[in-house]
């Protein structure tokens, strides 16, 4: 049984991609099959899997969902990219924000995506999908096409008042379009170690939301390596192997694997 999720915050900044693709590497370092789906038309996904200019692809996620909108065939394995690290993906660009717009008149708009993926999902025991940071039509596919929801989200202020809104949209989603979907859980992320306010701002998430909604163990410490990773096209495992971000990406990923027993 594949089991797909989605990367979702409204909130951009908070390492969706970086979350996405770690815990993606992270899995196929543990013997699994994973897709990594970009549904962000920023292209960061991309540009961190090595891809220097994704607005110059032929076939993006927007090549395939025009497909299925128009009912048209489409090649097996195509857009699909192997990467060195083990793991398939579907890379996104620019064009994707004007399928956004384009979907308002498509029938059974919200479910495009989901269409295509359960075309492809039996070759997977993992779909991660990096949602872009907005609760448009493009997330909305991805909510609906998914089984859980990981939320990435910042140790501040302003990101953690924003997460009532995500869990309002992702409830809707579950009520009127997916009733298997649910919340993987809260990944507190860019966690500075050193100072009261970031510990604070974790134990007011817990203290809001631990009793409804899993809080992951380990969170993602603050490390410039991470930012790094995006210019490397290379994963954390391979640029900083033992660095505090590396190892909190694998507690993740076990987290992750002990949640599938």
């Amino acid at each position: 049984m594949c089991r797909t999720i989605a990367v979702a915050n409204q909130k951009g900044g908070v390492g969706k991609t970086t979350t996405s693709v770690n815990l993606g590497i992270g899995l196929a370092r543990a013997g699994k099959k994973v897709l990594l789906v970009e549904a962000d038309a920023q292209g960061s996904m991309a540009v961190s899997l090595g891809i220097e200019e994704p607005d110059e692809l032929d076939v993006t996620l927007v090549t395939i969902m025009e497909k299925v909108i128009h009912d048209e065939d489409i090649e097996h394995g195509k857009g699909i990219i192997h990467h060195a690290e083990g793991i398939d993906f579907i890379p996104a660009n620019i064009e994707l924000a004007g399928l956004e717009t384009a979907l308002v008149n498509v029938m059974s708009r919200e479910t495009i995506l989901r269409q295509y993926l359960n075309s492809v999902k039996g070759a997977y025991d993992f779909v991660i999908i990096d949602c872009m940071p907005s609760l448009g039509m493009i997330t909305i596919n991805a909510l609906v096409a998914a089984d859980n929801v990981l939320i990435p989200v910042e140790a501040a202020y302003l990101p953690v008042k924003g997460l009532q809104q995500l869990i309002k949209t992702i409830g809707r989603v579950h009520r009127k379009l997916n009733p298997t979907l649910d919340i993987m859980g809260i990944l507190l992320t860019k966690v500075d170690r050193r100072t009261n306010f970031a510990k604070d701002i974790s134990t007011q998430i817990r203290e809001v939301y631990g009793n409804q909604i899993h809080i992951f163990e380990n969170c993602i410490p603050l490390s410039i390596k991470a930012a790094e990773t995006t210019a490397e096209g290379k994963s954390i495992y391979l640029h900083d192997p033992k660095g505090i971000v590396a190892d909190g990406y694998q507690s993740l990923t076990q987290e992750v694997l002990v949640g599938e027993e």
